[in-house]
């Protein structure tokens, strides 16, 4: 059922908010001169897959997770397309393909092996991974892979439509925190 809901928010989600991407691509180009974001991550069964984001970052940087990154690397526009979630649209293409659902958790770099095998240990990898879920609204982020494989397995283990709406809407509505950006030390 969570898959008819991906995919019919996902389609809807494109539809409705292209003319918005579009934009985002133009004021993109003159930002960076490459709006979209291309990492490899860990996905379902463990299998690889490339997510797909607007760029918030200078390219360059250093592919680290968030939690590792600098606040300093992140462009004006970057910082807006973050506080809004709009940095996110991209992975909508994600979810139509199945390598991503709307609620799950979140994915993460091939070479964090420790959240890996937490969440390898906890049967994760079973759920595709998501753009939101439990431990985003909860701010939960990736410098903490024991708690976050154990908050993203409860999540998957007691999944309701109640809940997959619910992460989406404190989502959308500014409750969604987790892999924040540190300032540099």
């Amino acid at each position: 059922m969570m898959r008819l809901f991906d995919l019919l928010l996902a389609t809807l989600g494109l539809m409705f908010g292209w003319p918005l991407m579009l934009v985002l691509v133009l004021v993109g180009y003159l930002d960076t001169g490459s709006p979209f974001f291309r990492q490899e991550r860990v996905g379902r069964y463990q299998k690889p897959f490339v997510l797909v984001k607007f760029r918030t970052m200078r390219p360059g940087t250093a592919s680290v997770a968030t939690h590792l990154a600098s606040v300093e690397d992140i462009t004006p526009l970057g910082q807006f397309l973050r506080r809004t979630k709009l940095d996110e649209l991209p992975q909508l293409w994600n979810v139509l393909k199945g390598e991503m659902s709307l609620v799950g958790p979140r994915p993460c770099l091939l070479d964090q092996r420790e959240l890996i095998a937490e969440r390898a240990q906890r049967g994760v990898y079973e759920a595709r991974p998501g753009i939101t879920g439990l431990a985003q609204v909860n701010k939960i982020d990736m410098s903490t892979p024991v708690l976050l494989a154990e908050t993203d397995a409860k999540m998957m283990s007691a999944l309701t439509t109640a809940d997959y709406f619910g992460y989406i809407f404190h989502t959308l509505f500014g409750k969604g925190g987790g892999d924040r950006v540190q300032p540099r030390q």
